[in-house]
């Protein structure tokens, strides 16, 4: 059996989800990072600011066509919406079968590019090298959908609440503790990148109005669903074990959870499920960390499939090994 590993880049690499991948890749027996790059961070040691990294690589400087000069097998982007087209673009140039895998929405709404949440799209993958990766209210507000589909009576409403590290790095009022702090901030309540994210790939309307909380890191959407017919409590169990028997990341748990029992987890918690009592309207509660299985984790799955590896590799055995306990 050949040793060889996968040489992977990062571009993007000062923000959180950069510090996850990095941790994830490091752990990785198929992969090794062959760049980070960040313009903040250039020269310094990676292993100075991403905890539990070892190893001398630095941080790096690069721009599109440094980037693809790497000759790198596997590229993740890692960058603010609207700035991966000039790196995908050299890629494409230099070394078009490199794997790409963007972490940002610029892709997601693009047909020649897989939409990587395996839960709901691992059978529609061909082998594409251009994977564009969920976004974390997005995952969550479909895995909470996806089961009442053909049930749907009018457009689910989701109420999404994160934590700030889910708005990067930049400094802003959403990432800013001080304005936070006995805080709830609510933001773009209609027409968030997610809203429409979610509803393109659902092929539903959806209507969401996410918030930032205190917390550093995890996000609880609570969606509120008409349904055409009424159906019981039973019914909606059901239906979602039966929608997500044998995934190892998505735990269908009775209780509605919380976020605070997700944060540092890979793997998404979806309860509650309560039922009016005409049986007519259905509230289902997911959490997740929007780090990890709202970008880094579920970027690591996509890579594993398109490189031929098992799709958990490098993903803890003890958060993906049977369902949470309440």
């Amino acid at each position: 059996m050949s040793t060889t590993k996968h040489r992977l880049g990062i571009v993007g690499a000062r923000g959180h989800t950069g510090a996850e991948l990095i941790r994830l890749v490091a752990a990785h027996p198929s992969l090794e990072l062959a760049f980070v790059s960040s313009r903040e961070l250039d020269g310094q040691r990676v292993a100075d600011h991403v905890e539990g990294y070892t190893g001398e690589l630095r941080y790096v400087n690069l721009d599109a066509e440094a980037v693809a000069a790497q000759q790198a097998d596997v590229v993740v982007l890692a960058l603010p919406n609207g700035k991966a087209a000039p790196y995908v673009e050299a890629i494409d140039k230099a070394k078009p079968d490199t794997l790409i895998v963007d972490l940002s929405a610029d892709y997601r709404f693009n047909e020649t590019w897989y939409y990587g949440l395996p839960e709901l799209t691992r059978q529609l993958w061909r082998g594409e090298k251009r994977i564009s990766n969920p976004g974390c209210y997005a995952t969550a507000i479909q895995l909470s959908i996806a089961p009442l589909k053909d049930l749907l009576a009018a457009p689910p409403v989701s109420f999404g609440v994160s934590g700030y590290s889910g708005a990067g790095t930049t400094p802003s009022d959403k990432n800013n503790p001080e304005k936070l702090r006995d805080n709830l901030m609510p933001y773009q309540l209609t027409g968030h990148m997610h809203e429409k994210e979610a509803s393109r790939h659902l092929n539903v309307p959806v209507e969401f109005m996410p918030h930032v909380a205190p917390h550093f890191r995890g996000l609880t959407v609570t969606t509120n669903l008409y349904l055409a017919r009424p159906v019981t409590r039973e019914d909606i169990i059901k239906r979602f074990n039966g929608a997500y028997e044998g995934e190892k990341l998505v735990h269908v748990v009775d209780e509605a959870p919380w976020v605070s029992q997700i944060a540092n987890k890979h793997h998404v918690d979806i309860g509650g499920f309560a039922v009016s009592n005409d049986g007519k309207r259905v509230v289902v509660v997911a959490t997740l960390d929007n780090l990890l299985k709202g970008a880094a984790t579920q970027a690591m799955q996509n890579i594993n499939r398109a490189i031929g590896v098992d799709e958990y590799t490098a993903i803890e055995e003890r958060e993906v090994s049977g369902k949470s306990q309440k």
